[in-house]
């Protein structure tokens, strides 16, 4: 019996996401997804903002179809994926389409287990969400294995990223969140504004921080995105590139769960369960001929 490919059980699933805008949570995905292709990790890159797709105006890419076209049923999922740097896959979403970003709970399911139609051989499944709390972010979160939440050194960036953490874990079940500083001077910088986190989380919420990168202010990073392109793939060798390879590396050591739960059947569930559902149904095929 064929399998699918993407429904490997080794498939890692990331959400990155952030609770205020303009913390460079979309640079952050694909630069880490990049860097894990450089690793020659196979890596889809799943854009989720979905009213205001970035990752493809990131690239300059010349985009047809988007999910609008997927959800109306015009086409598959496989049918909208593009290519990006060092073999990434981009799964791109809408821009400017109002009802892309007021989907319902059960349109953002039915859109994750949209996923299911794929036939590709998937490592890395990066999943770039808008920032904030509405339904839509918080699908996404909860659907991952982990969580990468962006944090830039402003008391409104701490602000937001502890309020949507508070939502992920007391409504949600959400309690592990993956921390990166975010366009800070220094590692210095990156470790004081994570323990001013910690100290307010481990006050008032039941979750448990890691710090996983600290990405420097780099004027590379702004140099790479005029020319249409990311800071690892255009200056390996800049401060900021060295830092993404570091948050790669990390990443591909994220132990893989055995089992899924806690969540929804969403992602995880899927692709964790279904080579496990696909052989027990093969050897029940087998027994009865």
């Amino acid at each position: 019996m064929a399998q699918n490919k993407l429904y490997n059980k080794d498939v890692k699933v990331i959400t990155v996401t952030g609770g205020k805008g303009g913390v460079g949570k979309s640079s952050v995905s694909l630069n880490l997804a990049v860097s894990l292709c450089q690793m020659g990790r196979h890596v889809m890159l799943f854009d989720a903002d979905l009213g205001l797709a970035n990752i493809d105006v990131m690239l300059g890419l010349r985009i047809e179809k988007n999910l609008g076209h997927v959800l109306r049923g015009e086409c598959e999922l496989k049918d909208i994926i593009k290519d990006g740097p060092c073999g990434l896959r981009i799964v791109p979403a809408a821009s400017g389409l109002r009802e892309m970003a007021e989907l319902s709970v059960d349109e953002h399911a039915g859109l994750i287990r949209s996923f299911s139609s794929l036939e590709e051989p998937i490592d890395f499944l990066i999943v770039d969400t808008a920032a904030g709390v509405s339904d839509m972010v918080l699908s996404f979160a909860r659907a991952a294995q982990d969580v990468i939440m962006v944090v830039c050194n402003e008391s409104t960036s701490v602000a937001d990223a502890y309020a949507q953490m508070k939502i992920l874990s007391k409504d949600y079940s959400v309690r592990k969140f993956k921390i990166v500083a975010n366009q800070v001077q220094s590692l210095e910088e990156g470790k004081m504004m994570f323990q001013k986190l910690v100290t307010v989380t481990d006050r008032f919420l039941d979750v448990t921080l890691e710090l996983v990168g600290c990405i420097p202010t780099d004027i590379n990073i702004k140099n790479a995105l005029k020319r249409r392109a990311c800071v690892v793939d255009l200056f390996p060798q800049s401060p900021a590139a060295r830092a993404f390879s570091t948050l790669a590396m990390r990443a591909a050591s994220w132990p893989i769960p055995e089992v899924a739960g806690g969540h929804l059947e969403f992602f995880v569930e899927s692709l964790v369960s279904r080579p496990e559902k696909e052989e027990g149904k093969e050897e029940v095929e087998n027994n009865q001929s």
